[in-house]
């Protein structure tokens, strides 16, 4: 067996809300090392807004984002969710983003990753004029989102959808996801965290 599947798959943990400075402030070091502290392996984060990738076996990875949550909230007071997502779902992610296809603006485009996939009946609640121009698809466990004006002007927020959809929303610019599937498709990790 090889080291890396003795370690487990790379995986990408998305956190919700956090930053270097002001309001809930995480040290993307201090981070890393509550993810190594847990047993994963290769962590390394990218930017200072909770991405974070590493490599764990099956079982570590979906008791993942329950411990990291528990830890920061009990060590740090702070109440942060935890998504993550496989490198394969990370690809699977940026390769069926709807709006990619119709050749939308990329520096536009984002997607909303969900804690749990709603079900049809909660769907049906959003508002496609809630925002316009901007538009949105919710295609299993992500909502993909196309904000010709931006993020900062959209109704389209983390707290609509975490209400309408009954589950946790955080969203991540097309940009930051291709790094981030850059890393898991080199099979990056490691000690080092990016500013």
């Amino acid at each position: 067996m090889n080291e890396p599947s003795r370690r487990g798959d790379l995986h990408v943990a998305l956190l919700r809300g956090i930053n270097v400075g002001g309001k809930n402030k995480l040290p993307m070091r201090i981070l890393a090392s509550l993810f190594e502290a847990a047993g994963c392996a290769d962590v390394t984060t990218y930017i200072q807004s909770g991405n974070v990738v590493f490599r764990a076996g099956q079982e570590l990875t979906r008791d993942i984002p329950a411990r990291i949550q528990a830890t920061i909230e009990g060590e740090l007071g702070l109440n942060v969710p935890v998504l993550t997502r496989s490198a394969d779902e990370l690809r699977s992610v940026l390769d069926r983003h709807p709006f990619v296809a119709t050749g939308a603006d990329t520096s536009r485009l984002y997607v909303g990753f969900l804690a749990n996939e709603p079900g049809p009946e909660r769907v049906a609640t959003l508002d496609p004029g809630r925002s316009p121009p901007d538009e949105f698809a919710v295609l299993g466990r992500e909502v993909y989102l196309r904000l010709p004006n931006g993020a900062a002007r959209t109704k389209l927020t983390n707290a609509y959808f975490d209400r309408r959809l009954g589950t946790t929303c955080t969203v991540r610019n097309h940009r930051t996801l291709l790094a981030l599937l850059e890393r898991v498709g080199r099979g990056e990790g490691g000690p080092r965290a990016d500013a």
